[in-house]
């Protein structure tokens, strides 16, 4: 027994020390596996989870060339083309390539996948065509918020959008895992016991801030005015004003991400981010904040409209090109008078307009989580004329973004703080745990929140009352600003006849805003107008979003004559019916008493004394010159120093002056 048991002792030690290596590699030929395991891409999901993108594991067929048997390779070509939708040619040149690893199609259907299964194990191809597992990446919504998403091409790489910002993040990866498994490939010994799921870093799922619900209605609405309209495009970003959280981002035309190979590239781009345009009067809510905040008006400062001024030669008119007479500057943003604000940018000045322009984020990328964003043109005050300092603060000589005007609109509805926009609120690990989480940004203030409730009150006028009316949502508090801009021609060269851009810039309900948005609808066909077209849409996107909320109806007056005035900062904004009104400011007096009975009594005659412009503003020159019954040409900025018709003349009523002004 002794000897027995030395003999086995030997041999067990023989065994495993001296051949111990060379029997273990043959064990693990003999009944192990080496497989390449495939982790799928990570998910896209919305705020409330719902999934936007997603991967699921598919099969790809691939060719091994060395092992065709060549009196079969006809017979393979006829047999394999119709199931993968190809020509035998076609086969038969992959065939040819050579080597050891040619795809034949990727990314199989089920129904594809198991037909060529069932040929191979039929006809015995097993040694020439094999499967491997490839991720496919799967947009249950289609061509919702399809800008936003982007897409995937063949090698499981993001092209576009979330999806190419975030693909070192989301991107599937292939790992090696070894098994031993019996004859049926099933598990044995420690691989019972192992796990074999994808254990890396990448693979992350990232959750959206958008809201799917708020986005199909953003999306539906854009379909209508496409049909309704007929323009070149629509574009619509909504964000919630207290967080800089994007609610939707859409445009139109738009495409499939499934099929993203049968559109046009230009159809890829997210015109929020990329698209830049002048944007009109809606930047008239910047110089107005501005104009406010720098005390060069209050709401009820009395302005003369004289249709037009001559500004360094040009002529800037109001948008149906007559005079509004006397007017308070509260009519003047109501009815989006492009006299009174080219008057009132040339006294902010170049320095002062560029430098709010800059504070509500214009020029700069916002630095939004999407590819391929644009910062936009701003002057240097350096390099402005007055002519440049006048259509600036009509929206003119400047361009923007979608998502710059919207931020810059939401500052407004959150007292003047400008936050960083955000279209990613989390990404998660593949294992669930959070990875990073996306927190509220302040940059900085826009304006005083005392002046920030002033101009809140004059927007909200707009929509009640003025240009903006058919943004109204019954029950509601509306407050924003329509715009209508003459398009610049692709080559830069001035701008185009008959093209416009009418947008639509606001919030709601004023009270406790819950959502900005601005609709954009580039070159329609028929009525161009901001307020007639792009207000409409704006206004039914606000009646949903509200309901789909669970927004309270507010008690604001519903008649015309019962609208709110606009809020000086002393009254309640918190949503009751209480009506505010403004303190009229203290008006300097233009010309002594007795040359205002002069002028009192010519306003009766068909002739008019001139009056002495002298030192006079061209706010108190427009005002004195109205009062006289006469106009004005304007040329300069500052204070007059020489007119056309000396003082004291007399000229029939209506005559122009031209009035030169200096610093």
């Amino acid at each position: 027994m002794l000897v027995a048991i030395l003999i086995i002792i030997f041999r067990y030690g023989w065994l495993q020390l001296v051949q111990g290596t060379e029997l273990s590699e043959r064990m693990r030929y003999q009944v192990g596996q080496d497989y390449l395991v495939q982790s799928p891409r990570g998910a896209i999901l919305d705020r409330n989870g719902r999934e936007l993108a997603a991967s699921t594991m598919t099969k790809s067929l691939f060719i091994d060339p060395n092992n065709v048997d060549p009196e079969k390779k006809a017979q393979l070509a006829k047999d394999l083309a119709p199931l993968v939708g190809k020509t035998e040619d076609d086969i038969l040149k992959l065939i040819d390539v050579g080597g050891g690893f040619v795809w034949v199609k990727r990314r199989l259907d089920q129904s594809e996948y198991e037909a060529i299964r069932a040929m191979i194990k039929e006809k015995e191809y097993s040694t020439c065509l094999n499967f491997l597992d490839e991720a496919k990446r799967y947009y249950p919504n289609d061509v919702l918020a399809a800008n936003v998403l982007g897409f995937v091409g063949t090698d499981d790489k993001g092209l576009d959008g979330i999806e190419q910002a975030f693909d070192k993040y989301i991107k599937g990866e292939v790992t090696e895992s070894f098994l031993y498994t019996d004859t049926r490939e099933r598990p044995i010994l420690e691989s019972i016991f192992d796990r074999h799921g994808y254990q890396g870093d990448r693979c992350k799922t990232i959750q959206l801030t958008i809201d799917s619900a708020i986005q199909f209605i953003v999306e539906q609405e854009l379909d209508r005015a496409m049909a309704e309209n007929k323009p070149v495009a629509v574009t619509c970003v909504a964000i919630d004003p207290k967080t800089g959280e994007i609610l939707a981002m859409a445009s139109r035309p738009t495409y499939n991400p499934n099929r993203f190979w049968d559109y046009d590239d230009e159809v890829w781009k997210n015109r929020a981010v990329s698209f830049v345009y002048e944007p009109g009067s809606t930047f008239k809510t910047i110089t107005a904040g501005a104009a406010l905040q720098e005390g060069i008006v209050s709401p009820n400062q009395i302005f003369v409209d004289p249709g037009y001024v001559m500004v360094s030669g040009m002529r800037i008119q109001n948008w149906n090109g007559a005079s509004f007479g006397t007017v308070t500057f509260a009519d003047v943003v109501k009815q989006s008078l492009n006299t009174g604000f080219a008057l009132i940018g040339l006294e902010l000045g170049g320095e002062r307009l560029v430098k709010y322009a800059h504070l509500f984020g214009f020029g700069d990328v916002t630095g939004i989580e999407l590819p391929g964003e644009e910062a936009g043109l701003l002057y240097s005050p350096d390099e402005m004329v007055d002519s440049d300092i006048a259509t600036m603060a009509i929206g003119q000589s400047i361009a923007v973004t979608p998502l710059q005007l919207v931020r810059a609109m939401s500052a407004v509805a959150n007292d003047g703080l400008l936050l960083k926009p955000h279209i990613v609120k989390s990404i998660k690990n593949a294992n669930g745990t959070i990875y990073s989480e996306t927190q509220v940004e302040p940059l900085r203030k826009t304006i005083d929140p005392a002046t920030d409730k002033t101009l809140v009150g004059l927007l909200e006028q707009v929509v009640a009352t003025g240009g903006g009316q058919k943004a109204k949502v019954r029950g509601y508090r509306v407050a924003g600003k329509t715009g209508t801009a003459q398009k610049i021609r692709a080559d830069g060269t001035g701008y185009a006849e008959g093209s416009y851009i009418a947008s639509f810039c606001g919030f709601g309900p004023v009270e406790n805003p819950r959502i900005a948005l601005l609709v954009m609808i580039d070159d329609p066909s028929g009525v161009f107008y901001g307020g007639q077209i792009a207000a409409p849409v704006a206004g039914r996107i606000f009646s949903q979003v509200f309901r789909y909320l669970r927004i309270e109806p507010s008690d604001a007056p519903t008649n015309e004559e019962e609208e709110i005035s606009a809020d000086v900062g002393e009254g309640d904004s918190s949503g009751s019916s209480a009506i505010t009104t403004y303190t009229p400011p203290k008006v300097e007096t233009p010309a002594p008493a007795a040359e205002e009975e002069n002028y009192e009594d010519s306003q009766d005659s068909a002739e008019v004394v001139v009056p002495d412009f002298y030192g006079k503003s061209i706010r108190q020159a427009a005002r004195l010159a109205s009062d006289t019954g006469l106009s004005i040409e304007t040329s300069g900025s500052g204070f007059a120093i020489s007119q056309s018709i000396p003082p004291g003349a007399v000229v029939p009523r209506s005559s122009i002056i031209k009035i030169d002004f200096s610093p």
